[in-house]
Parts: C-alpha cells; structure tokens; sequence
C-alpha cells in the first residue's frame, strides 16, 4: 500500500489530520475454467456477472452479503450517515447526505465539503496537505462497504474462493461503468465469510491520479462490527502490507465513533459552502 496514491492521502489526512463513487487460489477453482491475474473465474459455468442500476436484481450471492449487514432495504432507508474518525491533528467529523451524497467534513485545521456543484475548502489555522476532492468522500465509500457498492453503474463478476491471511473466502469483483464517480477505472473486490457472508476484506485499486487500469491491489480487513440503527457498519478498519499479491501484516487501522445512521434528512444549508472556503479542482 506503500505505494500508492490512496496512502499518501489517507496517511496524509489520518497523520497530518470513491462515486460515489471502488487472489485467488487456482486449486479451489472447477477444473476447466479459467482465471484472470486477479482470480475472476471466466468459465461460463463458474462466472456470475451482473450490471445492475435501480431496478435490476444483485448476485444471490451478494445479497446474501447485504443481508448480513442488515439489508439494502434498511440502508436505502437512511438519509444521512454521520461518524468521527481521529486525525493526526485531532478528531474529523464527517457527515454525509445519502441520496445525494453531499459532504462535509470538518477538523480543527480545515473543512471539506460537496455541496453538489463542486467540492470546496476552508482553511482554518494549518489548512489542509492533498488533494480535497480526492478526500471528500474517501473514507465515506471506505465506511459504507458493503452497501455502497449498490450504487447504479456498478458491475459484479464473481471470484473464485481466496485464501487470505490463512483462511478462505468467497468474493466479488466490482467495477464501473465509464464515467461513474471521480474514478470509474477503480476496481474492488469484496472478500466475505463462506459461512456467515459478512465482509471481511476489501482489495481496490486507485486510478484518481491518471485514470488508468492498475494492477497494484491493496488491502484492508473488516474484522469488527456494530450495530447502527438495524445495519452491521464498521468499528474499525485496518489497511494490510502486501507482498507477493496478498495481504500480510497489519499496517495501520482507523476506528470510528460517534456514528449514527438515521432517517432524517439534512439540509442544503450543512453543506454549503462558507463566504471564506474557495472551490477547488
């Protein structure tokens, strides 16, 4: 992970603080079929993909995820998801207006928002080191997994199982269609328990730099849950080392708090953007 983009900006945010929009063990794989550099099975009889908007079905394989984690039913109920998560510099508060993905975010140095025309930037006393449109809604797509993979324009092929960290697990491959989110290039695989379908890793790639294809997968495991108004959300996460392809060791996490998850729906007003805060590209 040392490698990327995505490490520097959250290094940089977490220590000096996508849409929205973001392998695989040949042996366990159906004799036949065949595999690509990342494990997605391309045997007609082991490959189950599915682009999907509003009105289409999900995998049966990955609802029963959304079903683990509380539902889809129960997250499209939520208008706003609100969380604090600490910085190098003190605490973040993030805030987030789910139907239209509006965001906030606010520490002591600098605040960040979307008030749906643009992302904007106020700064306080050090201001803010990075790119603010690449972290407005970073660590929100982090923290929605599983569900913010629902979105429309999202594409789903299955994995074969995977061992990781010495244990096996089932998974889907994700992808976008062109032109969704800052950047529609991200990939992500979604790794989860074969017996209780929660999600326990998260392997992505970052294309926000050069919009390009990247083969170079990072890893994250979600090995701590707690209920929030009816849906399983993280408490913690916690990015891996990698070598050789997987994960191996634990190299930094991050725990949220003061979350809530509700069905009141926030104003414009929380998101606009200040007299003194200036847009940014």
């Amino acid at each position: 992970m040392n490698k990327s983009i995505i490490l520097f900006a959250v290094m940089l945010a977490l220590w000096s603080c996508k849409d929205d929009k973001k392998t695989n063990d040949e042996s366990t794989i159906v004799e036949g079929t065949e595999i690509d550099s990342t494990g997605v099975v391309v045997g007609e009889a082991d490959m189950k993909e599915s682009k999907v908007d509003a009105e289409k079905s999900y995998p049966a394989q990955l609802q029963s995820v959304f079903t683990a984690h509380g539902g889809l039913n129960q997250w499209k109920k939520m208008n706003n998801l609100c969380f604090e998560m600490k910085g190098k510099n003190g605490n973040e508060t993030h805030t987030i207006s789910l139907p239209d993905r509006k965001t906030k975010i606010e520490s002591k140095d600098w605040s960040i928002g979307y008030d749906g025309k643009g992302v904007w930037l106020l700064k306080h006393k050090l201001g803010y080191e990075g790119n603010p449109v690449f972290y407005h809604n970073l660590m929100f797509y982090f923290y929605a997994m599983p569900f913010i993979i629902a979105d429309p324009g999202t594409n789903y092929a299955a994995v074969g199982a995977t061992e990781l960290d010495g244990k096996m697990y089932n998974g889907y491959k994700v992808s976008y269609d062109d032109g969704v989110g800052d950047s529609s290039n991200d990939e992500y695989i979604l790794y989860f328990d074969q017996k209780t379908n929660q999600m326990t890793w998260l392997a992505y790639t970052v294309t926000f730099s050069d919009q390009k294809k990247s083969e170079d997968w990072h890893y994250i495991k979600y090995d701590k849950w707690q209920e929030i108004n009816g849906l399983q959300l993280p408490e913690k996460i916690t990015w891996w080392k990698v070598e050789n392809g997987k994960p191996k060791g634990e190299e930094m996490d991050i725990k949220f708090d003061k979350i809530a998850a509700t069905e009141t729906m926030l104003e414009a007003s929380v998101f606009a953007k200040p007299k003194e805060a200036e847009y940014v590209k």
